[in-house]
């Protein structure tokens, strides 16, 4: 756990505390502690700017390559370093007039109003936390209204989008058979990359077709696993036994050339590539895969319930979000079945 320097040791203190109850009692993983962490440490290096005559000067505090990132909603700004930084006030100390402050700054970085919705979110989980370990009286977030969001739509692939990726790949070079599975795992399962990257073999029940999955919070769940996905596993196994692999190593499905798992961020770099090679112009990650895999099963029938399962939605209103994406399919279907139409 690193905090920016000249932080009071009373946040210290309360930071570490919080990521143990995270960890400990939430269950929740490595990765989202991290996203914790971050909203925390940018709401503390902002604490430590000067005062500022007015809000839209406090964007003015962001690098030029902080305030671009910012723009794009993919991480969050940093505030630059400042000769004449002010003392950080404890997180007793903390009021709603610091937040208010904090998000105009941060809406005027140019974030999204969902990049600033869940930053607030963070920094209000660690502030209800205090409260309820008595370590301050009242949440200091409490008052601040979060952004409005709205809903937008995930990316979704069409199946001969997903079939042209599949395809593109080539498996003439070494990591070939290995970057097909992934893709057809991710496809074919519905996994997050975290769940992708930590799948073991201990796993995989491929004669029952189900896969056990450990998603956030630690809560398990069976996935059915294809014919596709389970064939383009074995045709990567010969070049996976050709590694030099760890004990600690050997229960993990992917691998790099090194014989280590697979990272998030070579998934993010094969999932990209063969998008390019295939020719694929939309924005697209690995849970573009997961949006689609969920997409491809509603409109083919099946039950909003099993997906919500099989995706390890906690709320099946999440998964509903999936029924709004095709309007096309969906127009169709009434067009269909609809007895005036």
């Amino acid at each position: 756990m690193k905090l920016p320097a000249g932080t009071p040791a009373a946040w210290t203190d309360d930071v570490r505390h919080f990521l143990m109850y995270l960890r400990l009692e939430r269950g929740l993983s490595v990765n989202t502690q991290k996203a914790y962490l971050q909203d925390i440490r940018l709401f503390i290096k902002f604490l430590a700017l000067p005062p500022q005559p007015n809000a839209s000067a406090s964007a003015s505090a962001l690098p030029e390559s902080d305030s671009a990132a910012a723009t794009a909603g993919t991480t969050a700004p940093a505030p630059a370093a400042s000769a004449s930084a002010t003392p950080i006030p404890d997180p007793a100390c903390i009021e709603p007039a610091h937040l208010e402050s904090f998000l105009a700054f941060i809406t005027n970085s140019g974030m999204s109003s969902r990049t600033q919705a869940r930053i607030l979110s963070g920094l209000n989980a660690f502030f209800r936390f205090l409260v309820i370990e008595k370590r301050i009286a009242t949440n200091p977030c409490t008052p601040i209204r979060t952004p409005k969001t709205g809903r937008s739509l995930p990316v979704v692939l069409s199946l001969r989008e997903i079939e042209r990726i599949l395809d593109s790949v080539d498996l003439s070079i070494p990591e070939g058979h290995r970057n097909k599975a992934i893709l057809e795992v991710l496809y074919g399962c519905g996994l997050r990359v975290s769940e992708l990257t930590e799948l073991k073999y201990s796993q995989i029940f491929p004669e029952e077709g189900f896969i056990r999955i450990i998603g956030k919070g630690n809560k398990q769940r069976l996935v059915p696993i294809g014919s596709h996905a389970l064939k383009a596993l074995d045709q990567y196994i010969p070049w996976r036994n050709s590694l030099h692999i760890l004990s600690t190593h050997e229960d993990f499905v992917f691998l790099n050339r090194y014989g280590r798992p697979i990272t998030r961020n070579m998934v993010f770099l094969i999932v990209k590539e063969q998008a390019r090679i295939a020719g694929i112009k939309k924005n697209i990650s690995p849970h573009t895969f997961r949006h689609s895999f969920a997409t491809h099963l509603i409109e083919n029938g099946a039950d909003l319930r099993a997906v919500q399962e099989m995706l390890g939605h906690s709320s099946i209103l999440t998964t509903e979000m999936y029924t709004h994406l095709d309007t096309s399919f969906w127009q169709q279907s009434v067009l269909k079945h609809h007895p005036r139409h």
